[in-house]
């Protein structure tokens, strides 16, 4: 029966997607559902709870996000827009740079009716959250923190009224971290609902979940656990240590038309990176989720939602025993990336001088321990979802 499915269905008019969402989708530049998204939103239109385990990259936001959609213009379109009901769904996540990403699919899938979202996740100040919240969102996307934070002290917000809950990457927010968090947010919201569950992998605490919040969920499985999407073209470079940084600056020159995220290994790190691009003239945000992640978590940040592209590992002569075992679990040898040394060491005068003044940067404000709360970071991210804070001092870029 699901061979036959997989047959029928080539566009998201097939799904049962309403006429906007489809325009949305195709105003997005996808084509065609993917594997996730054909097995799980048909019956999440019938209004069936889901339990889905996708890899990350395979489109599962889109699988969430346009059955929820396609609810709300249901009661939009019978009680009108102004009655709308807010507070409609709310998506947990177990960081703010997912909880981001989220949001900003709905509201690129939501931009043509006029959708609203708040992000209530850590980092932010409270009051700018307030006034979104009082601005009666349809779609809430936060870190379980943060949305507690609110339900105590914002007054007048109730989620009472709910109509979705989404649990994404549950397996992470099943963790001691969010144990608490996730309890007070169950016992307050409505028991009628629907739920979605997305997890990597199907753990024990996962599967406890599932029995305490679903309702004979559709269980859909479209990856197996150590996989990444067929999209992905992955590749490595082995590099002397001292030489990293010039290839990093190089990779990102020679892809200067693209988006990219640069993972590094501590928030430290993270911070010192984005100062030395930023004084290369490349522009460069740090955001710190304070969460390990394994390589397929990392590399699924791109090759998104059926789209192409692009991970490089770039491994030095100390981390070659890490990059063995990743290959071992993906089960595949990965391609060098190709470039030559001599090109690259032409940076290598300007990459120095960008790292001394970095490092130098840093020390002057004290570092990112000595700061509440990575205060700079948090207002970059700010300016991002819109919302006016004090004024960061300028980095001049040399």
């Amino acid at each position: 029966m699901g061979e036959e499915v997989k047959e029928e269905i080539n566009s998201f008019k097939d799904l049962g997607l309403c006429d906007e969402l489809v325009e949305a989708c195709d105003g997005l530049g996808w084509k065609a559902p993917t594997k996730i998204q054909v097995e799980a939103i048909p019956h999440a239109v019938e209004g069936k709870d889901l339990i889905g385990l996708a890899q990350t990259g395979s489109g599962k936001t889109g699988a969430f996000a346009l059955p929820i959609l396609h609810a709300l213009l249901e009661c939009h379109s019978k009680q009108g827009y102004k009655s709308a009901p807010a507070f409609f769904a709310l998506v947990l996540s177990p960081t703010r740079e997912l909880a981001i990403q989220i949001a900003e699919q709905f509201e690129a899938l939501g931009s043509g009716i006029s959708l609203k979202c708040a992000v209530l996740v850590g980092g932010v100040d409270l009051m700018q959250q307030q006034i979104a919240i009082g601005k009666r969102p349809h779609i809430i996307v936060g870190t379980p923190g943060r949305l507690v934070d609110h339900l105590t002290n914002t007054k007048g917000f109730s989620l009472r009224m709910l109509k979705y809950l989404v649990l994404d990457e549950a397996d992470r927010l099943l963790n001691e971290d969010f144990e608490k968090a996730l309890d007070d947010i169950l016992n307050v919201i409505p028991r009628d609902r629907h739920t979605y569950l997305f997890s990597a992998t199907m753990t024990k605490k996962v599967k406890k979940l599932q029995r305490a919040c679903l309702r004979n969920p559709v269980k859909i499985e479209a990856a197996s656990k150590y996989s990444t999407v067929d999209t992905l073209k992955q590749q490595y470079r082995f590099i002397p240590a001292k030489y990293k940084d010039c290839y990093l600056v190089y990779i990102l020159t020679e892809m200067s038309g693209c988006t990219s995220m640069v993972f590094t290994r501590t928030c430290d790190a993270t911070r010192l990176l984005s100062f030395i691009l930023r004084n290369l003239n490349i522009r460069a945000i740090p955001i710190s989720g304070q969460m390990t992640q394994d390589y397929i978590h990392r590399v699924g940040r791109t090759a998104r939602a059926g789209r192409s592209g692009v991970a490089i590992s770039l491994v030095n002569q100390y981390e070659l025993e890490w990059y063995l075992q990743i290959e071992k679990l993906i089960g595949k040898k990965l391609p060098e990336y190709p470039a030559q040394e001599e090109e690259v060491l032409l940076l290598l005068e300007s990459v120095t001088e960008a790292k001394r003044l970095s490092q130098m940067k840093l020390k002057e404000i004290g570092g990112t321990k000595k700061r509440k709360g990575g205060e700079e970071d948090n207002e970059d991210i700010g300016r991002y979802l819109g919302i006016k804070g004090k004024s960061s001092k300028k980095f001049k870029k040399k």
